[in-house]
């Protein structure tokens, strides 16, 4: 049973197979070349566009940065303003304290003084309603009416002299 190459089915499956590549080999080698780079060109378009994203997502790192250490700044800056107004309203507020109490003080001061000159214009005004009641008294008691024209006339001789010193007062 020796079979020849060509009554053999396997061979005739091997040519077949050979004459399908040769036949259609290029047109397969072809298609499957395109498939091949477009599918490359798509993995370099989305390589690149992984680049630039990745390049987009360093430049927001470094702004974000870039704010926040102006943010940073900003506060330092704020809260230091802030500390020196802080300082600024304390020691308004205890410079208006202070000129408070002294006006206070000088209130108080110049209320002392009324009060003074007002028990003072008391004692002299009692003063001179007892010195006028003891002097109605002694008078009333000790004059007699010869007395009395002698006092009137030397009173009217005096006048003019006490006029003039008011006037010149």
């Amino acid at each position: 049973m020796h079979e020849t190459f060509f009554t053999d089915p396997r061979s005739w499956v091997a040519i077949a197979f050979v004459i399908f590549v040769l036949v259609f080999g290029r047109k397969i080698w072809a298609a499957l070349a395109a498939m091949l780079d477009k599918r490359a060109e798509t993995i370099r378009a989305e390589l690149a566009e992984a680049q630039r994203l990745r390049q987009e997502a360093e430049a927001m790192l470094k702004d974000a940065s870039t704010r926040r250490e102006a943010a940073l700044a900003d506060a330092t800056a704020l809260l230091a303003g802030a500390k020196t107004e802080a300082a600024r309203l304390a020691a308004a507020a205890a410079a208006e304290a202070q000129a408070s109490a002294a006006r206070r003080e000088q209130m108080a001061m110049s209320r002392i003084a009324a009060a003074e000159k007002a028990a003072v214009d008391d004692v002299r005004i009692a003063a001179a309603e007892v010195a006028a009641a003891a002097a109605r008294t002694v008078i009333s008691e000790g004059l007699t009416a010869q007395a009395d024209g002698v006092l009137v006339d030397q009173a009217i001789n005096g006048l003019p002299a006490a006029l003039a010193g008011r006037r010149a007062a």
